[in-house]
């Protein structure tokens, strides 16, 4: 630090102040001091920065289930949101959310010092794990945190569903059915209740939901029992239109739409939820509802930067807006 505020003609106090990002500096000594920092190559000693500042500018991230779609891309929106307002992350991930693991996670991020946590928190147990658990930090959570009163950002998930929903039933359907997502999950249960209440909304009755476990095997069993009763014709609910709680599922019911000999969109219209990068090449292209995963990772750290300096509500809960992509599995036959 001495060899740069030489190099820039001021204080080492004025050096300091540059790098910690206090106000009272001039741009253009601001400007001299970086330049000089450019020149000299500078990097600053995290830990001896820590010891001054009583801050390590690192935040912990504990991520369950990042093999699916959502939690993954949630954890990738959390790093790089930390990462642009200069935070350094330290990600524990679990395979479950049960209480011991959570509190594993919590006290190995609290021995490397970290600030404050962003837990992606999917399962109801997961939230009930870890509202019980004595931080000694702030946590925010990503999905779920209004079921306790946490503080957290969430996709407005029943929203989503909604959009889809109505999208179907606009496009001449009398109804719609639904292949849900395992119980447990917050995101299930929220994507379940906009639906039903969509189709209540409109005086229709919903039908019997099916249930998977996010995988496509599960979507292609719902399928095979979906494509069955659209060929059956019987009943007063038919099958012409399906609304998947996730894209990989959908494209399980796909394939055993197709397997059966049943044309989507022609006969049976199919959407799913999230927008995975595959969705849009699917046989047909699948219209789905897009997490906008950046949104989320940026205001879930800029959550948590709020309570770590004290200017957050306790439970403050934010919604993230989602967005319907109609493509060619739900389109009316005969559009172009």
């Amino acid at each position: 630090m001495a060899d740069v505020a030489r190099e820039a003609g001021v204080s080492h106090q004025t050096v300091s102040r540059v790098l910690s990002d206090h106000p009272n500096v001039r741009a253009a000594t601001r400007e001299q001091v970086t330049l000089a920092i450019e020149r000299l190559g500078y990097r600053r000693n995290s830990a001896a920065r820590a010891l001054v500042t009583r801050r390590t500018r690192t935040l912990g991230v504990i991520a369950v289930n990042t093999a699916l779609y959502g939690p993954a891309s949630t954890l990738t929106g959390l790093e790089e949101a930390a990462r642009e307002q200069g935070y350094l992350v330290s990600t524990v991930s679990l395979r479950t959310g049960e209480g011991q693991g959570l509190k594993d996670a919590i006290d190995h991020l609290a021995s490397w010092g970290v600030e404050g946590v962003v837990a992606i928190t999917p399962q109801r147990s997961h939230v009930q794990a870890l509202a019980e658990l004595d931080a000694p930090f702030p946590v925010v959570t990503v999905e779920g945190g209004h079921q306790l009163d946490l503080p957290g950002v969430s996709l407005d998930q029943e929203l989503g569903a909604r959009m889809v929903t109505e999208h179907l039933l606009a496009a001449g359907h009398r109804t719609v059915w639904h292949v849900a997502g395992p119980d447990d999950w917050l995101e299930s249960e929220a994507r379940t209740a906009g639906w039903r209440a969509v189709l209540e909304e409109n005086g229709v009755r919903p039908p019997r939901v099916l249930t998977g476990d996010w995988s496509p095997l599960s979507g292609y069993r719902a399928g095979q029992e979906l494509a069955g009763l659209a060929l059956a014709r019987r009943g007063a609910t038919p099958v012409t239109a399906v609304f998947v709680a996730n894209d990989q599922m959908a494209l399980g019911v796909l394939r055993a739409l197709r397997e059966g000999g049943i044309r989507t969109p022609g006969q049976v219209a199919v959407a799913g939820f999230d927008d995975i990068p595959e969705a849009e090449y699917f046989p047909p292209p699948l219209t789905t509802v897009r997490q906008d995963f950046a949104a989320i990772g940026r205001r879930s750290i800029g959550l948590l930067v709020d309570h770590i300096e004290g200017r957050a509500r306790k439970a403050e809960h934010l919604l993230v807006e989602p967005q319907l992509i109609m493509r060619a599995s739900t389109r009316p036959s005969g559009e172009a």
